[in-house]
Parts: structure tokens; C-alpha cells; sequence
């Protein structure tokens, strides 16, 4: 099938992408058309026209926007992210819709959380808020070296697999999770049980795609069997922990400290600029202003080389879907 009368809209486009875009739709032969706006209900008409939307991860397509989009006579979605929690793909696929999602490479959201990771156990957070205040003295900010420690890392896709390696130079006793152990990695880090993990690691990080199997995987019980003080770093999904459980965690001091890149009830707060606004999340606010939680606004992903990648991924993806028919291979995420 000649992919030369490929028209593809694309939603949620920032600044950064726009070059990439241009530059891969040359290369690729396609027609695009840019919106900075999300995927929603009520625009779904105006993809009349195109074989495939692109969309991140903010738009959600729900079965009544997938049926605005098959009616529209779009054949093929894409997402320019690993995860696809944010896509009804079940049913996209049951009304004949194509669905493909990005890959990037892992090195992006690894390094950001060994980043965290060093943040939360050297106390940076309070020692800058100091410092805004002249204050340099250092009662209060002894941290941890990564050495003296063990990590757990729960799941273990091409993220995960990234911050094991990386976690090795550091020559901490790594322990892992899978639904599979990986043999590969098993000069890295040693694979537990879930329950072992929880109990025995100082500091656990969480690679998980977000399904009914790991929403609010971190809750009032999992937290129990883990170590007074434990550290926990988020860089997937905010659903995979329950937020009550989070600040019950850090008012107890059960959690020692807390890294959050992403955030349940995220939407329409990250990656906007809301400075002038009143956000109506409490428990986002409340986190926030403990001495020992870090916060950023899913941000992880965001390089160059990653932005580059997912543009091309979510182009190519309708492309390889228009010739063959479906995507090429499985939807991809990282793996539990």
C-alpha cells in the first residue's frame, strides 16, 4: 500500500517536537498537520480526512473518542509514549482501530531516577531552600551513599534494565522484581519475591506499565512490609501508588523520603503553565511541602534524543500500520 497519501493529525504538539516532525514527515513521505491542543470528544470531527492521529499522553481516548474517531474514518493511533494506560485499546482494536506506541531509548528515564534517587538521600531539597535564606549550615542534611545501601527495582522492561546497569557503578546491592527473571541481568542484581524485595531494600523503584494489577500497588499493606524510613521513587505511572498511603507514609515517617515525577490526577496540571491559577489537588499540594519529597512534572523522558525518537515512533508506527495492515509487532511497555 502506497503510504504517500498518508495525512496524519497530530495532537498535543509542543514547541520542541515541531523540527522533528518536519524532518520525519520528509523523510517518510507523509502530510502532517500540527495542534498543540489535546484529543478530545469534541474535536474528533475535524480528523475527518486523515488515516491516523498521533497523540502524548494527556489526551485520553475513551470508547465515545475512539467511536468519534472511527466515524471520522480514521483507521490508525498512535501515541508518542511507552505507556498507553491513557488509550482504551481493548476497544479500539474490537471497532477496528490500530493502535502502536513509542519506544525510546531507556537511558532517559533511568538516569533521571538514579538523579532522584541521589536527591532525596542527599537532601538537596532542603539544603537549596536554605540557601535561599542564607542559612548554610548543615544540621539536619547528613545523607546516605547509594553504597551503604540496597535498591530494590520493581520491574524489569528496558527502563528498569537501564537503572539496574547504572545502579551497578555505584556497587550497591541491587535486588529485583519480575514476572520473569531475567538472567541477563543477573551479574547486576539478584531476583526476589515482591515480598522479599519490600522487605529487605532501603530504596524501591518502580518501573510498571499501569494496569488493574499495579494501580495503587503501593497502599497501606505494601507499605507495612516495608523498612522504616524506606525511600520510594516514581518515574511511571502516579496510579501505581495510592497518594492517602503516600502522606500517611511520610506523616508517620515510614517513608524516609519520597521522589515523584508523576502524579495521579496529573492531567491538565503538568506540562502547563498553571502559575496564576488556584490548582484544585490537595493531596498534590499537601506532598509538595515536605522537607523530604521531591517533585517534578513528568519530566523524566524529556530529552533531545527521547523527544526525537517518539516523534519518529509515532509517524512511523501509523506508517507500518497503513502497509501492513496492523502494527508490526506487540504494544510495548515496560514488563512486569
Amino acid at each position: 500500500m502506497n503510504n504517500d497519501f498518508i495525512k496524519i493529525l497530530a495532537f498535543e504538539v509542543r514547541d520542541d517536537e515541531k523540527c522533528f516532525f518536519e524532518e520525519a514527515a520528509k523523510r517518510l513521505h507523509l502530510e502532517t498537520v500540527l495542534r498543540p491542543d489535546i484529543l478530545t470528544v469534541e474535536n474528533t470531527a475535524e480528523c475527518q480526512g486523515f488515516t491516523g492521529v498521533t497523540t502524548l499522553g494527556m489526551s485520553r481516548l475513551s470508547r465515545e473518542v475512539l467511536d468519534g474517531l472511527k466515524q471520522a474514518g480514521v483507521k490508525y493511533i498512535s501515541t508518542r509514549t511507552v505507556g498507553y494506560n491513557h488509550i482504551d485499546v481493548a476497544y479500539a482494536q474490537s471497532i477496528g482501530l490500530h493502535v502502536s506506541n513509542a519506544e525510546y531509548a531507556p537511558e532517559s528515564v533511568a538516569e533521571f531516577t538514579i538523579m532522584l534517587m541521589l536527591l532525596v538521600l542527599r537532601k538537596y531539597k532542603p539544603a537549596v531552600y536554605r540557601q535561599n535564606v542564607n542559612d548554610y549550615s548543615l544540621g539536619g542534611l547528613c545523607g546516605r551513599t547509594l553504597k551503604s545501601l540496597t535498591v530494590g527495582v520493581v520491574g524489569t522492561g528496558q527502563i528498569g534494565q537501564a537503572v539496574i546497569r547504572s545502579l551497578s557503578g555505584f556497587s550497591c546491592r541491587i535486588l529485583a522484581y519480575n514476572r520473569s527473571p531475567r538472567r541477563e541481568l543477573e551479574p547486576y542484581a539478584s531476583f526476589v519475591s515482591l515480598e522479599q524485595l519490600y522487605s529487605e531494600s532501603d530504596v524501591i523503584t518502580f518501573h510498571l506499565p499501569l494496569k488493574e494489577t499495579t494501580r495503587y500497588m503501593v497502599n497501606p499493606h505494601t507499605l507495612s512490609l516495608m523498612k522504616d524510613g524506606v525511600v520510594l521513587i516514581n518515574t511511571a505511572r502516579g496510579e501505581l501508588m495510592d497518594q492517602k498511603a503516600l502522606i500517611q507514609g511520610i506523616e508517620s515517617e515510614k517513608i524516609g523520603a519520597l521522589a515523584l515525577d508523576v502524579f495521579e490526577d496529573e492531567r491538565s496540571i503538568y506540562h502547563e503553565s498553571r502559575i496564576n491559577d488556584i490548582i484544585a489537588n490537595r493531596d498534590m499540594a499537601y506532598l509538595r511541602q515536605f522537607p523530604n519529597v521531591a517533585m517534578t512534572q513528568h519530566m523524566a523522558f524529556y530529552t533531545e534524543s527521547a523527544v526525537e525518537e517518539m516523534v519518529e515512533c509515532g509517524l512511523r508506527g501509523i506508517v507500518e500500520m497503513h502497509r501492513n495492515g496492523c502494527w508490526a509487532k506487540e504494544l510495548t511497555a515496560f514488563t512486569l
